[in-house]
């Protein structure tokens, strides 16, 4: 079932919606949206996370708490260490369209939608 027509979900007065925009509120931090990005494919751990968004751990953790307290990721343990994964593939796919967005708000020819980048 497509999830843009299932009832109720995608009403205006749906209960959904402010839920929904503590979700874009919580997504409007550039260093979020690269946690994201970087979980999109593997799970990973602070410090590594911390490498790749470019930031200190104790940055990176402190929005990754922010980020687990909305339910955008989970964590596994392993002895001392956690993981951090997204919680499910929704959140991926919200980031992925929003820089598709910026594209389009960017480039007469966004990069998404030339051929190269769809092979």
């Amino acid at each position: 079932m497509n999830a843009d027509t299932r009832a109720g979900g995608s009403e205006p007065d749906s209960q959904y919606v402010e839920l929904a925009v503590e979700v874009f509120s919580m997504l409007a931090d550039a260093t979020r949206v690269r946690i994201v990005l970087a979980l999109r494919d593997n799970e990973q751990s602070v410090n590594t996370l911390a490498e790749l968004v470019g930031k200190s751990p104790a940055a990176v953790s402190q929005h990754l708490a922010k980020l687990r307290l909305a339910r955008v990721v989970a964590t596994r343990q392993d002895g001392t260490r956690i993981f951090y994964r997204l919680a499910n593939e929704h959140v991926s796919q919200l980031v992925a369209d929003a820089i598709f967005q910026a594209e389009h708000a960017l480039d007469a020819q966004p990069r998404h939608h030339q051929p190269e980048a769809q092979a």
